[in-house]
């Protein structure tokens, strides 16, 4: 459960970064702000100090405020910007305003009014793009996360328990003390008698009877 949740959290956060920076890389920028696509008063150097403070990356947009049939936008060559000049156009000119460009290769772009004396006026704008950049940074490649390791079933493990071992007979049976007796199957053999009995003492006193019988004899 724990591992699943760190999943979803590591999910999500690529998403949020990755949808971050899609937004940043969809940066919208009015040429000139509030002044818009016009012929500047001082010159070249209204456009060129508008974007020096700005980051251009491949997907933002720029919009060229203007009224329609008074101006135009055409992206041009450096040598054409230099010179302003239609001769080397990149694409056609956009001649009614607002106009919006959206930046779809890196590299530095020029662009150009091509009514009358409007561009030699100051009328024209030179960025750079980036392919990459901060903010407007592309998306890292996603990866797909590895699903975890289903878990592992223990082996059966052998919970064999030993059998209790019966004791080996001895070769040599226990000696008891005293007189031994055979047994004879089916017989129940008698007890050996004791040395106090009266069997034993009537035994004693036959055998010294005798031997006194056989001295007398």
């Amino acid at each position: 459960m724990e591992r699943n949740m760190r999943m979803v959290l590591a999910l999500f956060g690529v998403v949020a970064a990755v949808t971050l920076q899609c937004a940043a890389a969809q940066t919208v920028h009015v040429v000139g702000d509030s002044s818009g696509w016009i012929v500047p008063q001082n010159g070249a150097e209204a456009y060129i100090s508008w974007a020096s403070d700005k980051t251009f990356v491949v997907g933002d947009t720029l919009i060229f405020n203007f009224a329609t049939n008074a101006h135009d936008v055409l992206q041009v060559t450096k040598d054409s910007y230099d010179a302003c000049t239609d001769t080397n156009p990149i694409g056609n000119p956009i001649t009614t305003g607002p106009a919006n460009v959206t930046l779809t290769s890196a590299g530095d772009h020029y662009y150009i009014c091509t009514y009358g004396r409007h561009c030699a006026s100051g009328q024209k704008l030179t960025i750079t793009v980036s392919a990459t950049g901060t903010p407007g940074a592309a998306p890292p490649p996603s990866t797909t996360a590895a699903p975890p390791p289903p878990p592992s079933t223990p082996s059966p493990t052998s919970s064999t328990t030993p059998e209790a071992c019966a004791p080996e007979p001895s070769a040599t049976p226990p000696t008891a003390s005293g007189p031994t007796t055979s047994t004879t199957p089916g017989q129940v053999s008698p007890p050996p008698p004791d040395s106090s009995s009266p069997a034993v003492s009537g035994g004693f006193f036959v055998t010294i009877l005798s031997i006194a019988m056989a001295a007398l004899f």
